[in-house]
């Protein structure tokens, strides 16, 4: 029997407090992870880990769960996600990208943009589960090719999981929280429809004078994850937005690419 093609996933996972409070976001989280069906592994791509030169995955039997953050009550700090790794799937992913370009690396684990969106859809922390590193040596372009060379995987019955936020300042967010900046919705809402529409220059090239995506993008690292999601689609996939809400500098929306009836059971 053939395993179902899974979705890809792009979770906007803004607060690691998510984790521990209940919020709509969150709740469709877990509603999600009820209506997915099994998958056999679980690649994840976090805005929380960075390399230069080349992809690392979690190798190992058991990679730990990391506490990346600060200033949060002691409980989320005593979370602990102890999914199997994916030796298999390591080396599946290495076989697809090439051994010149990764790096198995037994010194990270499950980071917080990781665990902290998994745990909600998968609280039994029974799925075996790898990450995969942001190279940043690699041009946004780049990053898609990586994701187009993985989209196989989705039809082996991989659920991809792109971990960070389409729009994500910190410093504007602690001066904006509770508003709807309008250079926020509107990025917001242009990566969306070049979402849907499949307009990669649009979500890869933007102008130097384009003050929107200079704010909303920031650093980088929390939009790239998203080019993962984008870069696995699959010809006859559709595209659904979910958890599509923004507080000030901090975008939630997220994305399903695949089989988006999945998202009526959302509520």
């Amino acid at each position: 029997m053939t395993n179902p093609r899974m979705p890809a996933l792009f979770i906007g996972h803004g607060s690691p407090m998510n984790v521990i409070t209940d919020s709509p976001e969150r709740r469709a989280w877990e509603a999600l992870g009820r209506a997915l069906p099994r998958p056999t592994a679980i690649l994840v791509v976090s805005a929380h880990w960075e390399t230069q030169g080349a992809v690392h995955l979690t190798a190992g039997e058991h990679p730990r769960t990391i506490h990346d953050f600060g200033g949060f009550p002691d409980e989320l700090f005593a979370i602990q996600y102890p999914a199997p790794g994916a030796p298999a799937l390591v080396e599946r992913v290495a076989g697809l990208l090439g051994e010149d370009a990764v790096r198995r690396d037994e010194g990270w684990g499950f980071d917080h943009g990781s665990w902290g969106v998994v745990r909600p859809m998968f609280p039994d922390a029974d799925v075996p589960m790898i990450q995969l590193s942001l190279d940043r040596a690699l041009t946004p372009v780049q990053h898609l090719d990586v994701a187009a060379r993985l989209a196989v995987l989705r039809d082996e019955g991989v659920l991809l999981v792109a971990s960070g936020n389409v729009v994500h300042n910190l410093r504007e967010y602690m001066r904006t929280m509770g508003t709807q900046p309008h250079w926020a919705a509107e990025f917001q809402t242009r990566i969306t429809c070049a979402v849907v529409d499949g307009d990669h220059a649009a979500l890869t090239a933007f102008a130097p004078d384009d003050e929107a995506a200079a704010l909303a993008i920031n650093s980088a690292e929390h939009y790239l994850p998203l080019l993962y999601a984008v870069g696995t689609r699959l010809p006859g996939d559709d595209v659904g937005v979910f958890n599509d809400t923004i507080d000030g500098a901090l975008t939630m929306t997220s994305y399903l690419i695949g089989d988006t009836q999945l998202l009526t059971m959302l509520g």
